[in-house]
């Protein structure tokens, strides 16, 4: 078996319309194509690393020995439901069979296939999309390894996945061939972001200062109190850290005002604050335990931390 990297698509500004585009969800994972053959299954990252020992509930084909080479990725979900990529962090890089076990266990995973490069010997690269699907639906894949279904309505899809707090939507051209390791605008994907107001619970100074303001430390105000959500550092410039510098002015506490333990990484040198201040957060996803890629947005002075409760 040798190893091959996938197809990638291109980043988006919208969802291409019209018939000859199909849409997929996008999913929250890790990327793998899985080469069925020779009696055994070999499992490789998108750098062609091989993963199989990681994935040990995965790494038995469902189509038993038949020769297979397919593309998909590795998806497991958090404590919401959602697929999250964090939950899989802890398996990514194991590489002791004993591990990958236990680990498989606390944290079952599910193989979201999409595509099949080949099939019985036959290479399916050359064939377009909408050919290689018809083959990937034939296999009746469902269980461990599943095959997500795609969607004409593209802008619909894109907005059901906002709603439920997925990752976004990749829309492929029907007529378009695998290209391995190539990015092309043949698949074009969009992530979702989302502002949210979120409430201040303390700030950190730049690296070297013990003054400059230069991330935030937010949290959810829930029934439980407020629960912590992640550091902000992205959008505080000069001006932002001047500004936000001033508000907290006069709102310093000694203790952590969240109801839940900060990370020991984010708590080491931060000055904590009474949870007055609410600002806009812009992050990639929703729905998860921690803010992914964040981005201060401004703070929300029409806004009272109270008002925040669901």
């Amino acid at each position: 078996m040798s190893a091959m990297r996938p197809m990638l698509a291109t980043p988006g500004t919208h969802v291409p319309t019209g018939e000859a585009w199909a849409h997929e969800v996008k999913w929250d994972g890790v990327r793998a194509l899985t080469d069925v053959g020779d009696g055994r299954v070999r499992m490789t990252s998108r750098n062609e690393n091989a993963i199989t020992i990681a994935w040990p509930e995965l790494s038995t084909s469902p189509l038993g020995d038949r020769d297979l080479l397919v593309d998909g990725e590795i998806i497991a979900l958090n404590d919401r439901g959602l697929p999250d990529f964090r939950t899989l962090q802890e398996r990514m890089h194991v590489r002791n069979a004993q591990s990958a076990a236990r680990l498989a266990e606390a944290v079952p995973a599910i193989y979201m296939v999409f595509d099949v490069l080949r099939l019985d010997g036959r290479d399916l690269t050359g064939l377009p999309w909408t050919e290689r699907r018809a083959v990937l639906d034939s296999l009746g894949l469902d269980g461990s390894w599943q095959a997500p279904a795609p969607y004409d309505d593209g802008e619909m899809l894109l907005e059901a996945t906002r709603q439920q707090g997925l990752e976004g939507v990749v829309s492929k051209r029907r007529a378009s061939t695998y290209r391995p390791g190539e990015r092309t605008a043949h698949w074009v994907k969009l992530a979702h972001r989302h502002r949210l107001s979120y409430v201040v619970g303390g700030w950190r100074p730049q690296e070297g200062t013990s003054d400059r303001l230069a991330a935030l430390l937010v949290g959810e105000l829930t029934s439980e109190g407020l629960l912590y959500r992640g550091r902000v550092g992205s959008g505080i410039g000069a001006r932002q850290s001047r500004a936000l510098s001033d508000l907290v002015a006069g709102m310093g506490r000694s203790d952590s005002p969240f109801a839940d333990e900060v990370p020991r990484v984010d708590a080491r040198g931060t000055h904590w604050l009474e949870p007055l201040l609410v600002v806009d957060i812009d992050t990639h996803g929703k729905g998860y335990e921690r803010l992914r890629q964040p981005s201060f947005q401004g703070v929300r002075a029409d806004l009272a931390p109270e008002d925040l409760l669901p």
